[in-house]
């Protein structure tokens, strides 16, 4: 931007060097016995002090090079006629506040605009974008207090909680626009295309709940405790999706529940996993979302696509408008898993707590059922209860399981999802809630707002898909983009 009149280094660093100098000197000591973590602690201080005193130096060496501009104007075409050297702003660093000496340049009744400022893609508020990314990374691992400490504890610099939360969210303006435009890698035409959806409860403040659990959270008969039938409705769900690529591997129902002497067959590996989650998202945008990635990794659907869940209605329905709206052929698998626990549940109408004869009642009926005949167990199941003169109490297990399995029988085809390699367990989806949501939004006491709650979960998202280096540059320059480059006209921030 500017011309830069030539200056001697030693000269604009003079105050490092003089900081540089007495660190020096302390530690030439021979008089002064230190122990070594005296020496530790006394570098962390004032090392920090000279990384600082640096910074500014280096600072105030650009200020003195930077040279009046002939004319500048806004986005606007308005022009800025009075140029105000020595106009100053903090800047909050890693190594502590330094203050930014720059010419504004002005005109009456507009916003004075500073050039410098681009070229250094300073940040609008006073934290820089190194504190920022620092705020993001803590605030995904443990509460925004937590963070403020760990921030503290790694650079000295103080930052309040709630200075920590807006930073996160600040972080992460820019995660949807990075995966819109983000390349991927190329996978051979066999390699299965897997899409698998969950949600998990959040609790949240009362202000952040969705309209629905708000009403009913008032509409409790006491205050102080619940009453019969009735929830606490204090979460908001946070709605899950999970991309990912995988090698097929035929396996048989024997692979999956052996015999007592045999082993399971492990199950497909998962590669090059992509999550998103969010809470502000309703499950059709998410799962849109899923679609999107999909189509980006696979455009012209070459490549086999199957989608897993565990059997939640509306994520079939929406699954299913998805694939008409993307012209795509996408078989759905409902979690073996959870049929499983279906057939435990119904087992106890039966057989005594802890009989083993019911482990083996279960084993078959779950064989039936990978072998598809989920509708031959369901029938065997109510009729074993009347048989047995259940009454309607004793046997609702029974009923629920033999229904579940009837309603969910177009996804229960395990015969062609083996004989084809994929997978039949949504165990990818499981840990990544309990990664992206349990780990961190769960912890003991938390109450979630809105806007924290869904920073986090995006950027712990793109922290566990290992893109937060590549999307940080990416924010950087959207950063610039919007705070700098579009107050100039014609976008061109001017440079004589």
């Amino acid at each position: 931007m500017q011309d830069y009149a030539p200056a001697p280094v030693q000269d604009g660093f003079a105050a490092s060097t003089s900081t540089f100098t007495e660190i020096l000197g302390w530690l030439g000591q021979d008089q002064t016995v230190l122990t070594h973590a005296e020496i530790e602690d006394r570098l962390d201080i004032e090392g920090r002090e000279l990384l600082r005193q640096m910074y500014q130096d280096r600072l105030d060496l650009c200020a003195e090079r930077e040279r009046r501009l002939v004319e500048v104007a806004d986005a606007d075409g308005a022009l800025r006629g009075t140029a105000e050297p020595g106009r100053e702003r903090a800047l909050a660093t890693m190594f502590g506040q330094v203050m930014v000496t720059r010419i504004a340049y002005r005109a009456r009744g507009l916003p004075d605009l500073h050039p410098a400022d681009a070229v250094l893609n300073l940040p609008a508020e006073t934290h820089s974008h190194g504190l920022r990314r620092l705020a993001a990374v803590e605030a995904t691992r443990g509460s925004f207090a937590d963070a403020a400490t760990a921030i503290g504890r790694a650079t000295g610099v103080s930052v309040g909680k709630r200075q920590v939360e807006a930073l996160t969210a600040r972080a992460g303006t820019d995660i949807t626009g990075f995966y819109a435009t983000r390349e991927t890698d190329a996978c051979p035409h066999t390699t299965v295309l897997a899409m698998t959806y969950d949600a998990k409860g959040v609790v949240m403040r009362p202000d952040a709940l969705r309209r629905g659990t708000a009403k009913a959270q008032a509409s409790r008969k006491l205050t102080g405790r619940l009453s019969r039938g009735e929830k606490r409705c204090r979460k908001r769900m946070a709605e899950v999706a999970c991309v990912y690529d995988l090698t097929p591997v035929a396996r048989t129902a024997a692979d999956i529940m052996p015999d007592q002497r045999g082993q399971a067959r492990p199950a497909p590996a998962a590669t090059g996993k992509w999550l998103t989650a969010s809470l502000t998202d309703e499950a059709a945008t998410v799962i849109a979302a899923g679609f999107a990635e999909a189509t980006r990794r696979d455009p012209e659907h070459r490549r086999p696509w199957i989608a897993l869940v565990d059997g939640n209605t509306h994520q079939i329905e929406r699954i299913h408008a998805e694939a008409r709206r993307h012209q795509a052929s996408v078989p759905i698998i409902v979690d073996f898993v959870h049929v499983v626990e279906y057939v435990w549940k119904a087992a106890w109408c039966f057989f005594a707590e802890g009989d083993r004869a019911a482990e083996t009642w279960v084993r078959d009926h779950a064989r039936q059922v990978l072998a598809g005949r989920a509708s031959i167990v369901a029938a065997a199941i109510r009729r074993k209860a009347t048989y047995h003169g259940l009454d309607p109490g004793r046997r609702k297990a029974a009923d629920t399981c033999a229904a579940y399995l009837l309603a969910k029988k177009p996804y229960l085809d395990y015969p062609t999802a083996l004989a084809a390699g994929w997978p039949i367990a949504t165990g990818v989806i499981e840990g990544a809630c309990r990664h992206l949501v349990k780990d961190r939004m769960d912890i003991t006491g938390a109450r979630w707002g809105l806007d924290g709650a869904e920073a986090v979960l995006r950027l712990r998202a793109l922290i566990a898909n290992g893109d937060l280096d590549q999307y940080w540059q990416y924010h950087l320059r959207q950063e610039h983009q919007r705070i700098h480059t579009a107050r100039y006209l014609d976008g061109l921030i001017p440079t004589r």
